[in-house]
Order: structure tokens, then C-alpha cells, then sequence
């Protein structure tokens, strides 16, 4: 687990599993697979395995042991709904996040389909929220799946942003995270594809947060948007906070 992430829209990370494989293009320059691939073969080290998939059940109490309340970022190093996560171990990590409730999880993925299978089975506690990455307009059914998810708050983090999101419904949806990819392969987005989800997100009464210009590094570019920062945060049973 990690404190004081840099992560703009979280307060800390917590890993139960690491690694991943790539499923649709935001994945192409996964900045989590850069860093693990980095200690790939490093004996004793924890990313000895590169990024391949692994459970780290020694991890799933870390969160009961935090006594004050965090914003927590789940799986920042891998996708909670990867299909080669056990069924019975995804319901040991939905077991502490509701004994956590101090605590606020977000969790996110790009597995829809296995999200929309699972979710049943699931209990989902008020602290948890759910979120799906939609990069462009080939993803957004996405958020499909995302609104048959009884999560308390419902999110779709467009980052990296590849491409205008035609055709995505904001309905039921609270928060909505975009920004630009970073890394020495970043790929820019354009402004007018911010500027339209802003628009709708300020028309649509959806939290708007604009993380990242992105660039060769994660704040090369900044975070204004047309002269402001926008950090709009979801509340559970109300519109959102600045």
C-alpha cells in the first residue's frame, strides 16, 4: 500500500494483485507495466515477476490496519476484474472494503463484460466506488455496463483520451476524469474533445475532473483547462463538491 499517491484524484494505492495484459489501446503505454517490467528478474523484489499476474493475499488486510479514512485507489497496478483473478479471491477483496469502512475505494477497469458478469455476485458497500476507462468512441458501451453496477458512486475515467467519446451517455453516471497520456510515447489529445466532455459533464450535473495535459511526463503539460483547474469530486447522494 502506498500513502500520499501522486495520483491527483486519490489519497493512496493498494495492490491485492499486480500485473496485467493489455486489452484495448489506453493500454499501449501502460505506465504500470513500464515500472514493473524495470525489476523483471531482480530476485527478492517485488516486481520480480515483471508485470505478469499475481495475487498478493498477504495484502489483502493492509487497508483494516489504516485507521484514519483515505481516499484508496485499488489495483493501481493491475485491473481488479482481470479474467484470471479467482472468483473467490475478488470477493476476499470486496470483503475488506466493506470492513474498511472508514475507508473510500475506487475501483477501475476495461473489463466491462466481466464486471457486468460478477457484479451480482458482488456486495457493494456504500465506500465503494466503480469505475470503467473509455479512451474513445469504440469503448463507450462501456459505461453500459458500468450503469448496471449497484455502486454507490459510479465513474468513467477517459485516460488516456485517444479520441472524441461520440455517443457516450452520462446517465447515471457521477464523476468523469479525463486527461492526455504521459510518457516518451504519449499520445496528445485534442482540446475540443475535452472541451465537449466538460461541457456535457457542467450540463449533465456530472463531476468533471481534468487530471493531466500529459506530456513526456505526467505534469508537462499542466492541468489548466481553458484558464482553470477542474476538481470536481462526486458526493454519494448529492450533485459534487469543488
Amino acid at each position: 500500500m502506498s500513502d500520499n499517491s501522486a495520483i491527483e484524484w486519490t489519497e493512496a494505492t493498494w495492490n491485492p494483485v499486480t500485473g496485467c495484459s493489455k486489452v484495448s489501446p489506453g493500454c499501449a503505454h501502460c505506465y504500470a507495466e513500464t515500472f514493473a517490467e524495470r525489476w523483471r528478474g531482480v530476485p527478492g523484489h517485488s516486481y520480480e515477476q515483471g508485470f505478469d499476474l499475481r495475487l498478493w493475499p498477504e495484502r489483502l488486510e493492509q487497508p483494516l490496519r489504516w485507521k484514519r479514512p483515505r481516499m484508496i485507489f485499488v489495483n493501481s497496478m493491475s485491473d481488479l476484474f482481470h479474467e484470471d483473478i479467482p472468483v473467490d479471491y475478488l470477493l476476499d477483496v470486496f470483503g475488506v472494503m466493506r470492513a474498511a469502512e472508514q475507508h473510500t475505494f475506487q475501483v477501475l477497469t476495461k473489463r466491462h463484460e466481466r464486471l457486468r458478469q460478477l457484479a451480482p455476485l458482488l456486495p457493494w458497500p456504500p465506500n465503494v466506488w466503480m469505475g470503467v476507462s473509455i479512451e474513445n468512441r469504440r469503448f463507450v458501451d462501456r459505461a453500459d455496463a458500468l450503469r448496471e453496477t449497484p455502486a454507490a458512486v459510479r465513474f468513467i475515467s477517459a485516460e488516456p483520451l485517444l479520441g472524441p467519446l461520440d455517443g457516450l451517455d452520462l446517465s447515471e453516471i457521477d464523476w468523469l476524469i479525463a486527461g492526455g497520456e504521459s510518457g516518451p510515447h504519449h499520445r496528445p489529445p485534442s482540446i475540443d474533445w475535452l472541451r465537449e466532455l466538460r461541457d456535457r459533464c457542467v450540463d449533465d450535473r456530472v463531476a468533471f475532473f481534468f487530471k493531466q495535459w500529459g506530456g513526456p511526463r505526467p505534469k508537462s503539460g499542466g492541468r489548466e483547462l481553458d484558464g482553470r483547474t477542474w476538481n470536481e469530486m462526486p458526493m454519494p447522494g448529492h450533485a459534487f463538491v469543488l
